[in-house]
C-alpha cells in the first residue's frame, strides 16, 4: 500500500467497491497494459435514485437508513461490471462485508433487489427481499 502495510485481496475489492480508484495492470517490464474505465464510481444523482428504490439497506431484515450505506455493484466492476443502477444496490457495512465474503448472490427483478442466499444457509436459494422495498409509496 502507499505508506506501508498490507491487506487481503478481498478487503482490496471491497474498498476498490467505494474509493475512486483505477485499477492499473502493469506488464513484466513496468509498462501499464490495462487502465480499466473511467466510471466506476456512482454519481450524486445516481446514489439519489439507489436510496430512493432501496430505502437504505437492501438486506433482507436490515434496517439500515441511506446515510449508513455504501454502493455495491452486483457484477463488480473489476469484472467488467458496468455502473449503471440496474448494477447497483445499497448495502450497510456489514452486509458489504457479508455480500463480498460469503455466496449470496444478488439480482434486481421487477426492478427491485433480490437475495439469493447460499445453498448452505437455504438448499432452495429462495430469493428474497428487504420487506421495506415492498411497501408501495403513493
Amino acid at each position: 500500500m502507499e505508506f506501508g502495510g498490507t491487506t487481503t485481496a478481498a478487503d482490496l475489492r471491497r474498498l476498490m467497491c467505494d474509493a475512486k480508484i483505477t485499477p492499473v495492470v502493469l506488464g513484466g517490464d513496468g509498462q501499464p497494459i490495462d487502465v480499466g474505465r473511467e466510471k466506476r464510481c456512482v454519481t450524486p444523482a445516481q446514489r439519489k435514485a439507489i436510496a430512493a428504490r432501496d430505502r437504505g439497506c437492501a438486506h433482507p431484515g436490515c434496517d439500515k437508513t441511506p446515510n449508513w450505506c455504501e454502493v455495491h455493484h452486483i457484477s463488480h466492476w473489476l469484472h467488467g461490471g458496468r455502473t449503471d443502477i440496474d448494477n447497483l444496490v445499497m448495502l450497510c457495512r456489514a452486509h458489504h462485508n457479508v455480500v463480498h465474503h460469503s455466496e449470496w448472490t444478488i439480482r434486481i427483478r421487477n426492478g427491485q433487489p433480490e437475495f439469493i442466499p447460499p445453498k448452505w444457509a437455504d438448499y432452495h436459494q429462495t430469493p428474497r427481499r428487504n420487506a421495506r422495498t415492498l411497501i408501495s409509496v403513493h
